[in-house]
């Protein structure tokens, strides 16, 4: 069994998801807000509801939607803080890629470099100077614990790729 996963009860792995502590709290007003939310539609379906006939009632339907994907939301993110390990940047030895770590990349094929962080949680930004790279995604996988110097093999969706550590900033 590789040595990031966790071994269920009932023989189900379960992949450890590791955040950093800003992801970490980035979570917590998340899930913060959305109970403030859920609570205001909680309102917004008690005066749909006092407008009568529920049947054809659309304000009413919305709302209950609303109410539904708010809380699977809530209850999708209760459940990675309550298994997510906050990793700490002063539990990594130097020269080791870990969560919260950017490196720089370059494709064995091409020889082309470029930036990547390793993230627990995307925070869906496309303006950053690096890519994000989650953790529990191929890449991710690959990259952690890596060091600088060494070649991973990672299958991506066009095929398997090789890459090696050039340097590690962060």
């Amino acid at each position: 069994m590789p040595w990031f996963c966790e071994r269920k009860p009932e023989g189900i792995q379960k992949l450890m998801e590791y955040i950093t502590a800003e992801e970490k709290t980035k979570l917590e007003k998340d899930l913060e807000q959305r109970r403030r939310a859920d609570s205001e539609i909680t309102d917004r379906i008690a005066r749909a509801r006092e407008l009568g006939d529920l049947k054809e009632n659309a304000e009413y339907h919305a709302a209950r939607e609303d109410k539904a994907m708010n809380q699977a939301k809530i209850e999708m993110i209760e459940e990675k803080l309550a298994s997510a390990v906050v990793a700490d940047p002063a539990d990594t030895p130097d020269g080791v890629v870990f969560i919260g770590t950017t490196v720089k990349l370059r494709d064995v094929d091409t020889e082309d470099e470029e930036l990547y962080k390793l993230v627990g949680e995307a925070s869906g930004r496309f303006d950053m100077e690096y890519v994000e790279v989650t953790s529990g995604s191929n890449l991710g996988q690959s990259l952690f614990k890596a060091k600088i110097g060494e070649t991973i093999r990672v299958d991506l969706p066009r095929g398997e790729r090789s890459f090696q550590i050039v340097e590690i900033l962060e």
